[in-house]
């Protein structure tokens, strides 16, 4: 499934996506947000799949009554709000260490996290404050928890993975390198677009063999596989659980490769440019960047 999140009036509502059209799924399920839907598990996972077979069916057969044209759902971060902040992996592609200069390859995962205020839409504007210079972009795979555990084993990891989307790790770098460490940096308010899906993980087979781009101005910046990956999710899930419980609705970002700005000929962001990422088979996000008002 590709569930949504979309703004409906001044609040939020759950959704499917079924063909150009999207079924709302507060009725079918009893979750009024995503969170609660995965809390439900794999109930509640059941039941919005039954919501979306009936809504296919209509569809297919040209009852588009009650269904929302896709094009016309205002769609927003699939968790607009996270319980917790969202877990970040750095210099987990080794073209990206390189480009960077840090060194060796890491021996362990570098987890830094977000704020979750930070957290915006696929499609919604990126901020360039006043309290920032330096502006970056990484595209990211991100995943979601959907059952609680701790002391994962890596051959179980994947199985505690509700879905995927698509993550931009937008970034301050002076901020960054201001401060010794990355929170403030990373953390500032539309520094955290995601979507415009979660991807359910039964319709991801393998998220280690996904492409991954970046394009600004419809130029291609970063382009790689998620096979290239230095810690792979399965890692992540077991190293972050060792003594850490994660829960379902938990955000993680997997790291991005090689192209950021920093590094890249054709330099930083600048308000007025969009950005455009996309992981495969997970949708793309295209976020402007805009000036403070």
């Amino acid at each position: 499934m590709k569930l949504v999140t979309y703004r409906k009036g001044s609040c939020y509502s759950l959704g499917a996506v079924v063909g150009d059209y999207v079924v709302d799924l507060k009725a079918a399920t009893g979750a009024g947000s995503m969170l609660q839907l995965l809390d439900m598990g794999e109930e509640g996972l059941a039941k919005a799949r039954e919501a979306e077979a009936k809504a296919l069916e209509k569809v297919e057969s040209g009852e588009t009554q009650g269904l929302i044209k896709l094009g016309e759902a205002k769609l927003a971060a699939p968790i607009p709000r996270t319980r917790k902040n969202i877990v970040c992996l750095g210099l987990n592609y080794a073209e990206h260490v390189k480009e960077g200069s840090h060194g060796d390859l890491p021996e362990h995962p570098v987890f830094f996290t977000k704020s979750p205020t930070a957290i915006t839409g696929p499609y919604d504007p990126v901020v360039y404050n006043r309290a920032v210079e330096k502006l970056d972009y990484e595209v990211e795979l991100a995943f979601v928890i959907g059952r609680k555990g701790k002391y994962i084993p890596k051959d179980e990891a994947l199985d505690y993975v509700a879905g995927y989307m698509v993550f931009q790790d937008i970034s301050a770098r002076k901020l960054q390198r201001q401060h010794l460490q990355w929170f403030r940096g990373k953390s500032q308010d539309t520094f955290a677009p995601m979507g415009p899906y979660l991807v359910t993980s039964d319709e991801v087979p393998d998220p280690g063999n996904l492409d991954i781009r970046c394009k600004v101005n419809g130029v291609t910046r970063q382009d790689s596989n998620t096979r290239n990956l230095i810690f792979d999710i399965p890692t992540i899930i077991s190293t972050i659980s060792n003594g850490i419980t994660l829960e379902p609705g938990d955000v993680f970002a997997t790291g991005t490769p090689s192209g950021v700005g920093a590094a890249h000929p054709l330099g930083l962001l600048k308000v007025g440019d969009i950005i455009e990422s996309t992981v495969e088979g997970l949708g793309v996000m295209r976020n402007p960047v805009v000036g403070e008002e």
